[in-house]
This record gives C-alpha cells, sequence and structure tokens, in this order.
C-alpha cells in the first residue's frame, strides 16, 4: 500500500507488511485514496480482468482506512451481488491484511458481517435485490464489488444515499457484461466527465496489462481462450472487459461453418467400438396423428427431438486414462476435448410419452448402445424422464431440469465447444430434420441477463428452438467419460 497516498499518514509506515500491489493497482488506489483523504467524493469505476488483482487492492484500501480511523471512527461499507460467498471472501481477505500491519488481535467480528478496529468498522452488506440493508451510512468508502451483477435500481435505492450525508467516495469494481449493467452504466458517466475536466475517474485493466507482470496469467488466459474461443461472451467480458450487447444471434456465420463436418449420416453405429450419446428435448402430448400431418396442421407445436451424437478421441482405455491422469500431475497442458459428431437426428410431434417411451428406449439401447443420455426432465418431460431412467439406468440416462442458471451452463458450453471445433454435423443430406435443425441455428438468439448468465432461444415469431436444445443436451452427454475398472495390485 505504501506509496498509494500523496498525503503522509502514520499507519503508511506498516504498508511493507502487505503483499506487493502491482503498477495498475497501485495508479487506480493512488487515485481512490486522494479522493478520500481530500474528501472529494468522487466515484470511480475499475475493471480489471478476471483474477487480476482487484480485491486485493480492496482490501489494502480497506486495511488502510481503517487503520487510519481507529481512533476517531467511521464506517466503511462494501456491497456486492452475494454474501455467500463474495464478501466471506472479501471479509476474510481483510482479516487478512489487518494482521499482516500487526492488527491480528485487535480487530473483531461484529453482527457476522462487520469488522471492527478501534472505532472504525468495515460493513459487508448483500446486494440481493430482497437484502434490507437500509439505514446504514458510509464514511470512510462505499465499494460495490462485481457491480455488473448488482441491480442498477438497488444501487440507486438502497446503496448510492449511504454516502450522501458524507460526502463518500464510491468505488464500483468487476468486469465488463452487457451495455445496461450498472458497472458499465456508471462507467459511461466517467468517461463522460473525464471528457469535460480532465480528471480521470475510470481505470481498466484487460488481460493483456495484467500479464505484463504475470506470466503465469498470461499462459491460464491463453489456454481459456483456446477452450472457449476468442469471441465467446465469457471471454470478451472476463478477460477482454467487452461488453458485449444484451441481444443479438446465438451463433454468427462463421460459427455455424465451423458446425458443418465432413462425415455421413448414420442410422445405426458405424462400428462395435464407438462410443455414442444422446440429447433428448422433449415436446408435449396430442391426440393421434401423424407426425407429418400435425407439423401441416400445427406448424408452431414442437417436437421431440433426439440427436445422437458420437464421441471421438474419448479416452477410452485405461492406457489413455493414465495418461491423461500423468499430464494432470504434471500440470501439463490437458488432453483435448473428444470431438462430437452429429451422426442422427429423430423427431416426433405429438407422439403420446406412453407410447413414445418404448421407441425411444429401443433406439437409444438396442439400436446406438449409448452410454449416456441428457433429457430435458423440466415439466411434461419429467415424468418420460423417469420412465427412461427406470429402462436404461441412473448410469445412463441424466435428467436435466431446465432453469435459467442451468441454461445458460448449456449455452456458454455449447458456444465453447463450437469455437474449439469439437462439435460437426453430418452433411447435408436433403432430409426435414437437417432443414429444421440449420434454420433454428440460423434464428437462435441470445439474451444476456443479469449475474452473467444467458438465455438462448428462438424467437416465437421465428419458430421452433427443440432441435437447438436437442444439441445442447447431447453437448453435455459428450461430458461422459468411461468407467475404468481397476484391478487389485497382485
Amino acid at each position: 500500500m505504501q506509496g498509494l497516498a500523496t498525503t503522509p499518514a502514520p499507519t503508511l509506515a506498516l504498508a511493507g507488511r502487505l503483499p506487493p500491489l502491482r503498477p495498475y493497482q497501485i495508479e487506480a488506489g493512488r487515485a481512490i485514496l486522494r479522493s478520500v483523504l481530500e474528501n472529494q467524493g468522487l466515484t470511480f469505476t475499475v475493471e480489471i480482468a478476471r483474477q487480476g488483482g482487484k480485491n486485493e487492492l480492496s482490501a489494502q484500501l480497506e486495511a488502510y482506512l481503517l487503520a487510519r480511523s481507529l481512533l476517531r471512527g467511521g464506517d466503511g461499507i462494501k456491497a456486492a451481488p452475494t454474501f455467500r460467498p463474495q464478501l466471506l471472501t472479501s471479509l476474510r481477505r481483510l482479516r487478512d491484511r489487518l494482521a499482516d500491519l500487526g492488527f491480528g488481535r485487535a480487530w473483531a467480528f461484529e453482527q457476522g458481517s462487520a469488522i471492527r478496529l478501534g472505532r472504525a468498522r468495515q460493513l459487508f452488506l448483500s446486494a440481493e435485490p430482497a437484502a434490507a440493508v437500509v439505514g446504514a451510512t458510509a464514511s470512510l468508502l462505499l465499494e460495490i464489488d462485481e457491480a455488473q451483477d448488482v441491480d442498477p435500481d438497488k444501487f440507486n435505492r438502497d446503496f448510492k444515499p449511504m454516502g450522501a450525508a458524507t460526502n463518500v467516495t464510491t468505488v464500483l469494481y468487476g468486469t465488463a457484461w452487457d451495455d445496461s449493467s450498472l458497472l458499465e452504466q456508471a462507467k459511461q458517466a466517467n468517461l463522460e466527465l473525464e471528457r469535460h475536466d480532465g480528471l480521470r475517474r475510470h481505470f481498466q485493466y484487460d488481460w493483456e496489462q495484467v500479464a505484463r507482470y504475470v506470466p503465469a496469467y498470461a499462459a491460464y488466459v491463453e489456454a481459456e481462450r483456446q477452450r472457449l474461443g476468442a469471441d465467446h461472451p465469457l471471454f470478451l467480458t472476463q478477460y477482454c472487459l467487452t461488453p458485449v450487447q444484451g441481444g443479438g444471434r446465438l451463433l454468427s456465420p462463421s460459427q455455424r461453418a465451423q458446425l458443418q463436418g465432413r462425415h455421413p449420416r448414420l442410422h445405426a453405429p458405424a462400428a462395435a467400438s464407438d462410443i455414442y450419446v444422446a440429447g433428448i428435448d422433449v415436446a408435449g402430448e396430442a391426440e393421434d396423428a401423424s407426425d407429418a400431418a400435425l407439423r401441416r396442421l400445427r406448424p408452431r407445436q414442437d417436437s421431440t427431438v433426439v440427436t445422437i451424437a458420437r464421441l471421438l478421441r474419448p479416452f477410452d482405455s485405461a492406457q489413455d486414462r493414465q495418461a491423461q491422469d500423468e499430464r494432470d500431475r504434471m500440470g501439463s497442458t490437458p488432453a483435448p476435448e473428444p470431438i462430437i459428431q452429429v451422426v442422427e437426428q429423430c423427431w416426433w410431434t405429438g407422439r403420446r410419452h406412453s407410447e413414445l417411451h418404448a421407441q425411444l428406449v429401443d433406439l437409444l439401447r438396442r439400436v446406438w448402445g449409448c452410454r449416456r443420455v441428457v433429457v430435458d426432465a423440466t415439466g411434461i418431460g419429467a415424468g418420460l424422464a423417469s420412465f427412461l431412467e427406470q429402462s436404461l439406468g441412473s448410469r445412463v440416462l441424466v435428467p436435466f431440469t431446465f432453469t435459467a442458471p442451468s441454461k445458460s451452463h448449456l449455452a456458454f458450453q455449447l458456444l465453447a465447444a463450437v469455437n474449439a471445433g469439437s462439435v460437426q454435423f453430418y452433411v447435408p443430406d436433403g432430409s426435414p430434420e437437417h432443414h429444421e435443425c440449420w434454420q433454428q441455428l440460423e434464428r437462435a438468439r441470445r439474451r444476456l441477463r443479469p449475474n452473467q448468465t444467458m438465455d438462448f432461444y428462438v424467437g416465437p415469431a421465428e419458430g421452433h428452438d427443440d432441435f437447438l436444445m436437442s444439441l445442447a443436451l447431447a453437448v453435455e452427454a459428450a461430458n461422459y467419460r468411461p468407467r475404468l475398472a481397476v484391478g487389485r495390485p497382485s
């Protein structure tokens, strides 16, 4: 912390005991501390790439201000989207920094959400929408961690007034997300103020700037870029600090081009040694009628869709697994994920689940011998999923319930697999299944949501998303790893 403040303070003599900060942390910290010590009451936005040290900067600022104010008193307030684990992690880090400064036995917990040092306190308050936080006053520093995930209305209504009477300095930390987030709004306001008065209020350090000082970090982020793809929303926002638009197509033309494979469509396994997995999106039931007739009469009715995929290079032998374990132990580059070759797609519209169950069991177990099947078990799909689990066994059948977080997981996973070239479709065969699937992939949209989650769908006016969801579930099924028998040593 030494060198952050332009105004000397008695506690700076202790700062040599704190972990050293990197130049970019010192640059932002100096500006924040100057505003506090000179009572400027500025609002700062600090974007540092994920794992780049924003929490360490925050903890050292808090420790310094507590030590400086232990006789005269005052409250610092830090908010985050959740108390557990975000604020608990911040609380423990502050405790460690106070110990570094020699205050290991001088501070005390207060009501489980504050640290007191003499007459000064650091409060940790949840910014969850339902959290009751009205009444607290910040006089030392007001901080909002992961501000991109905090509701702007919550901040403006409950937290911003906490410093109104004290002209408190405010800091919003985080990474980019979309253009409607609290952090992005505050950032743009700061940039506009900077254009008028030249006083810097926004500090931004992407992964390349962090990597200048941490070579191991550069290697880690390069691996993330390879895993996720350079245009993956998580890579763009968390490491490049580039906000993405809240809406738009899920897959670009180049990404759809990456999906096109060179293998033929199959209606049965090509070899007995092949490993197959499946994803099933479940639709509702209807009265008896042929699938084709239902699609003509009710073109907007969803279908139950099965996507069968073959896994290439799945490390299905003890030797392969031992080699991978050795790579993990040595910390070397992990082996590539298996290629997911979509080889077959089946769909049924309006079919009764009781009738469909027997056909699915025959298809998945007898015809394809699927090692892992992930099925939509949301709502009406729960019954069919339960029947399939009884028939196929829990080691094969995995029910999947769609929620906002779980669907977001599917979306990010699908994008990462597409960007890595890990998903490949059979060559176009002119079939209705191929046509419908690719139409959905072209029309699929994404919508960014709070807490860095993402929805994906086909708009009702544009058609269905059953093939899209079935594909995403098949990619989830591709996480399958074979169970290898381990013999007893002789």
